[in-house]
This record gives C-alpha cells, sequence and structure tokens, in this order.
C-alpha cells in the first residue's frame, strides 16, 4: 500500500488544501493529512477542531477519491511523522517561489535523516496560488469576505471562532 503524508498547520483548511489533498490521492492508496501541533505558530483553532475540519472536509474527498484519507496530529519531526505513519512519500504544496526555497532545504534535510522517504511537490492550481491560512485569518478578523477561499462549514467556523456573523 502507497501511503502519503500531506503535513500542515491547517489553521484553517483553505479550498486551496483540498485541492492539494484530492490531486495527491490519486498518487496513493492511503493519504494521511499531518495536522501539526505548533504551538510558536499560534494557531487559531485548537487542534481538535482543526482535525474535525479535516475530517470533515476529507471524508467527502474520500468518497470521490476511493483513497482512505486520515488526520493525524503530530508534534515531532515531519520525517519522525512520516515513519510512524508508513508513508512513503511526503507531499508539499507549493504556490511561489518563495515556497519552493524553504521546501528545497526541508527536503534536503528530511533526506539527510532519511533518504527512504521521497518529497513529492505539487503546484497550486494558478486560481489557488494566493490562499494562504494566514490572509485567510486577517482577511477575516478585518471584515472581509473568505468565503472564495474556505468552503461553507470552515467560513462558518472561523466566524464563529472570530465572533463574527457570516
Amino acid at each position: 500500500m502507497r501511503v502519503g503524508l500531506y503535513p500542515g498547520t491547517f489553521d484553517p483548511i483553505t479550498i486551496g488544501h483540498i485541492d492539494i489533498i484530492r490531486r495527491a490521492s490519486a498518487l496513493v492508496d492511503k493519504l494521511v493529512i499531518g495536522v501539526a501541533i505548533n504551538r510558536d505558530k499560534g494557531p487559531l483553532f485548537p487542534l481538535e477542531e482543526r482535525v474535525a475540519m479535516i475530517e470533515a472536509e476529507c471524508a467527502k474527498l474520500s468518497d470521490e477519491t476511493g483513497t482512505e484519507i486520515v488526520a493525524h496530529p503530530f508534534e515531532n519531526l515531519l520525517i519522525d511523522c512520516a515513519r510512524d505513519v508508513g508513508a512513503q512519500i511526503i507531499v508539499r504544496g507549493l504556490r511561489a517561489v518563495a515556497d519552493f526555497e524553504y521546501e528545497f532545504q526541508m527536503v534536503g534535510m528530511n533526506r539527510a535523516l532519511d533518504s527512504s522517504i521521497e518529497t513529492v511537490f505539487l503546484m497550486a492550481e494558478a486560481r489557488h496560488q494566493a490562499i494562504a491560512s494566514k490572509l485567510v485569518k486577517e482577511i477575516a478578523r478585518l471584515d472581509g469576505d473568505v468565503s472564495k477561499f474556505v468552503t461553507p462549514l470552515v467560513n462558518d467556523k472561523l466566524m464563529e471562532r472570530l465572533g463574527k456573523s457570516g
């Protein structure tokens, strides 16, 4: 069974993330969404809510694609998480050149730690390249409409978390 790991903080999951998950599903039999517990980033949503949103969105994708998709919280090294879930590949989404420079360094370090785990880059669809969770949260905080960047479920959760009406 080919297992892939798509890691991130997913705070919150966006349609850009969902696009990468859908496309990565075609490459593997099982896709693990590694939900990073990164206290340094100060997430807006607690881990449990991020996992619940991912599970809700990925249940639909799993049915559509026929690929098993599961959420898996982790707080250790990415390469250790990949080993823990039995992943042969790590899936990373790229939006811009700046993403590539960072990811290029990460691949080098991960290859040094375990050369048997490959990293695969998927470019974000052009219409999703500007979408970043950080920007979505900022727009929502400033009363902007983020409904074209997240699903209705995530939009509702975001408005609720920020104490705003939908």
